[in-house]
């Protein structure tokens, strides 16, 4: 047989030795062959062998991997979501609340193609549980890139910073690559993790797939888009605890108040005078980036900082914060705030355990353990738990101050719906009235629609 066309991997890319010109492949003249990035290596394939032509494929050089059993057994809803990711050629995004278990998927997805395969996560926490959890499944060691640890196994571990920086040399690896908390992955810079690994198969993993920059969309050509999803209220009840959410109005004290529509007023001044609409973070990012030419956008963002500074903080949210406390005092409770300002003050006056992203790993799991095990009752958080960590099941959870980002909503309510049996989780909203935070949480209290 006459081979007319040869794949190779080459840092990060495809180089096809032949001269056929094929989809989403360009004339490189340094090697004098044509090049496509590696994600588009099953595309190239697919195609070659639709149209017959003689070709070899020297593109995937995988690990040698064991034979993978799993004792996994997933519940009705998660094998769906493995069902439809199968059915969409084993490529595509499954998303699913917090604590509805993600992790168990992406091992029986492993389990299911048999094959080597690597598991990227946004921090080292995250990196870590999934290291625990996949050597418990499967009984072998467990490859590691990221935090310090460069050990490549058929089954490896990795955080998205250590998979961008060795994606060229190890992209033709492994036969399957699970972005977890892939909302991350179209990223500048990120992306070309994705773009770099060959790996036929993709799965992302997500409690909430759309961006506020509208950027989730290139996952479609990144990993495959939306397969599956689950919303919360689908599951609370049956897999996860039924709750309800509380919305509490606060008003500012008088000196609060007269700040707050002095500087709020400055804000507004300004985007009419220059005939400005913010309906988008890029529209803000613009703001900003005028700010650094313009003193009056300058002035104008200070005091919107400034407002938002007083409606987060208010005296009145502590008040009620207190008494909040008092009626769960049997309960378990989770205390999110926007800023670390806000997480000291409420760690002082109510002798609370504060985690931000200053606290060492150590401290902060002698915490969550003190926690679990009711020596402390209540923590006080930034957005340190937003997203990944796995932490201990909590009744309670009071959003004392946050933005409208819908991810975070739906990440700070998933951190209280751990099923147990009788209980039924409650999440506080505490908002300033007559500020810009009546606004927010209406557009974060969409993502649960």
């Amino acid at each position: 047989m006459l081979i007319i066309m040869e794949l190779y991997f080459s840092r990060g890319t495809i180089t096809i030795h032949g001269d056929i010109r094929i989809p989403n492949t360009t004339w490189d003249e340094r090697s004098r062959t044509f090049r496509a990035m590696a994600v588009h290596y099953k595309d190239i394939i697919d195609y070659l062998k639709a149209s017959g032509m003689d070709f070899k494929d020297n593109v995937l050089d995988l690990i040698p991997c064991p034979e993978l059993q799993s004792s996994v057994v997933l519940r009705d809803y998660q094998q769906q979501a493995l069902d439809a990711w199968a059915a969409s050629g084993r490529r595509g995004v499954i998303v699913l609340p917090t604590g509805s278990g993600k992790t168990v998927i992406g091992i029986k997805a492993i389990t299911l193609l048999n094959a080597p395969s690597i598991v990227v996560a946004p921090t080292i926490d995250l990196m870590n549980q999934w290291r625990s959890r996949l050597e418990e499944e499967f009984k072998i060691e467990i490859g590691v890139l990221g935090g310090g640890e460069q050990d490549i196994k058929a089954i490896t571990v990795s955080t998205y910073d250590s998979a961008y920086i060795h994606a060229e040399r190890l992209g033709n690896k492994f036969a399957l690559i699970i972005f977890d908390e892939v909302h991350h992955l179209p990223a500048e810079g990120y992306r070309h993790i994705a773009q770099m690994f060959a790996s036929p198969f993709r799965m992302g993993l997500t409690a909430t797939y759309e961006r506020e920059d509208g950027l989730h969309t290139e996952l479609v050509k990144l990993i495959g888009g939306k397969v599956f999803e689950k919303k919360v209220n689908e599951l609370a009840g049956e897999h996860l605890s039924p709750y309800h959410i509380e919305k509490i109005s606060v008003g500012l004290v008088r000196e609060e108040q007269e700040q707050y529509n002095l500087n709020q007023g400055i804000f507004s001044d300004y985007l009419r005078k220059s005939n400005l609409t913010l309906k988008s973070p890029a529209d803000f990012q613009k703001l900003v980036m005028r700010s650094g030419r313009d003193p009056n956008a300058r002035a104008a963002l200070l005091a919107r900082n400034a407002a938002r500074d007083i409606a987060f903080n208010s005296t009145s949210k502590i008040e009620k914060l207190a008494d909040i406390l008092k009626k769960h005092r049997e309960s378990r409770v989770f205390i999110f705030t926007e800023h670390n300002k806000l997480v000291h003050r409420i760690s002082r006056d109510f002798l609370i355990p504060a985690i931000t992203y200053r606290t060492g790993g150590k401290e902060r799991s002698e915490i969550l353990e003190r926690f679990r095990t009711g020596i402390y009752r209540a923590v006080v958080t930034s957005k340190v738990l937003d997203e990944g960590i796995d932490v201990p099941d909590a009744d309670v959870g009071i959003i004392i101050s946050g933005t409208g980002s819908g991810r975070a909503f739906v990440q700070r309510l998933g951190r209280i719906l751990r099923k147990r049996q009788g209980k039924e989780a409650v999440l506080y909203e505490i908002i300033s009235a007559e500020t810009s935070e009546v606004n927010t949480a209406k557009r974060r209290a969409k993502s649960l629609r």
